[in-house]
């Protein structure tokens, strides 16, 4: 089969390999589309960062070269011995996270912050860069018949962005910023919209990306090229957002996010960073501002699945291209480097795109 496979930094190589084998309690799934996540392209351009790199994984047990590839969905077409909560033929989503069970956070149930955290498609084992993979049962979750692939694949995506509302103090009538109008930008509007927010802004520099922004929800956009970001914010809700998301990784946006939160307001993080950010304390001690962070999501899966199944929220409509595996590199990874009106990249590992 082919799968794309990290070997370093912008080394990423489409290779034929051998088909992974089920076990006992896992699913063998054959992947109809995988999302290229910002996590990939952290990886592609400054990795490794979750990829083991010098050590493996130790709940894989493997190190770069690794199978890319977590927002994905296909159809279960092989099921090892004792699973019985999906069948062949059925189609699904995966949850990616891999988790030791064991720690005090896997014990009481957050194991999205597991100590030994990995991810398919990024610690090793396999991914969604692949023709097929093989997970653990209690990894995949069934779609509804009204959803296709395309839209099984964003699940995973979807799932940060809502896990970030939900952790969040956001209530009915809130107002909220997001700084960063990417994929999970984007799809933090929809989530926090259908949380109840009575008016969403959003921060963001490339024009495409504004457009996208506008319609999936945004009230108001604003381009800190041409105006005061905080300033803007600050007349525009009479001091400041309930609670603003930081989903840039970028140093100055992060402090556009604390300084455009009202006192006694929320900062919430959730894009992964590349280097150390610089920030002021004293600029949430004298407003008494409440910072937190965010990882991937826990107990969520099936809640997103009915978001999207139901149209609350439209992730397919982030979509800006489809491309054949073998044009990962040059189509995908490099197209979102070089072309800014690119939102999400959906990879078609099987059957060669006509």
């Amino acid at each position: 089969m082919r799968a794309a496979i990290w070997y370093g930094v912008k080394d990423v190589q489409v290779r034929t390999i051998e088909e992974p084998k089920v076990t006992s309690g896992t699913v063998k799934i054959k992947v109809e589309w995988c999302g290229i996540c910002g996590t990939d392209l952290h990886e592609y351009l400054a990795g490794p960062i979750f990829i083991p790199g010098e050590e493996a994984h130790p709940l894989t047990n493997e190190k770069a070269p690794v199978i890319l590839g977590h927002e994905f969905a296909g159809e279960v077409v092989e099921i090892g011995d004792g699973v019985s909560t999906v069948k062949v033929g059925d189609r699904v989503a995966v949850e990616p996270i891999l988790s030791c069970g064991k720690c005090p956070e896997c014990r009481t149930g957050k194991y999205n912050l597991c100590e030994s955290l990995g991810f398919h498609g990024l610690a090793g084992g396999g991914g969604g860069f692949s023709e097929y993979t093989v997970v653990k049962e209690n990894m995949v979750h069934k779609l509804p018949d009204n959803m296709s692939f395309e839209q099984g694949a964003l699940v995973e995506p979807t799932a940060v962005a809502v896990h970030a509302v939900r952790q969040s103090k956001v209530k009915v009538g809130d107002v909220v910023a997001v700084f960063g109008a990417g994929p999970i930008g984007l799809l933090t509007i929809q989530a926090a919209k259908a949380a109840g927010a009575r008016q969403i802004i959003a921060v963001e520099v490339s024009e495409e990306r504004k457009e996208f922004a506008k319609k999936v929800g945004a009230d108001v956009v604003l381009d800190p090229r041409q105006v005061d970001v905080v300033q803007e914010i600050k007349q525009l809700t009479s001091g400041g957002v309930d609670v603003s998301f930081e989903v840039a990784g970028i140093d100055a946006v992060l402090n556009q996010a604390i300084e455009s939160t009202k006192a006694d307001g929320q900062i919430i993080i959730v894009s992964i960073w590349e280097k150390t950010a610089t920030i002021l304390p004293n600029n949430l001690v004298l407003k008494e501002r409440d910072i937190k962070g965010v990882i991937a999501y826990r107990d969520i899966f099936p809640s997103v699945i009915q978001l999207i199944a139901n149209g609350s929220i439209k992730a397919e409509e982030l979509i800006t291209k489809k491309i054949d595996l073998k044009d990962i590199v040059e189509e995908g990874f490099e197209s979102l480097v070089k072309e800014k009106n690119h939102v999400k990249i959906l990879v078609k590992p099987g059957t060669l795109l006509q």
